[in-house]
């Protein structure tokens, strides 16, 4: 699912909601999600899942062509925890599509 998709499907849940609101409501989330994380914070949105920050420390690495080493330095990467609903939808969905593959005729 891409911005797009998800202003559509927000356009269409609300018909309230213009497809310019729609659009400036997914923007503004996810402004303030990712300002959040760029300051430090952790997000968590119960029943879906948490965001926060990992921080990766330095370390030496290889450049694959030459082989020679290469110095790789400290970066702060955003981590995504799902949520236990989340896990659970996923995986019984992913079960439900194994099980209708399975008993499809071949």
């Amino acid at each position: 699912m891409t911005r797009s998709d998800l202003v559509e499907e927000l356009a269409a849940r609300f018909a309230q909601l213009t497809h310019r609101d729609a659009e400036l409501a997914v923007k503004t989330v996810l402004d303030a999600m990712s300002d959040a994380l760029v300051k430090g914070h952790r997000i968590e949105i119960r029943g879906f899942g948490s965001f926060s920050i990992n921080r990766r420390p330095p370390r030496v690495g290889r450049n694959p062509r030459s082989g020679e080493s290469v110095q790789i330095p400290e970066k702060r990467v955003p981590h995504f925890k799902p949520g236990k609903a989340l896990r659970e939808a996923v995986d019984a969905g992913t079960l439900a599509q194994t099980q209708s593959a399975e008993n499809a005729p071949k």
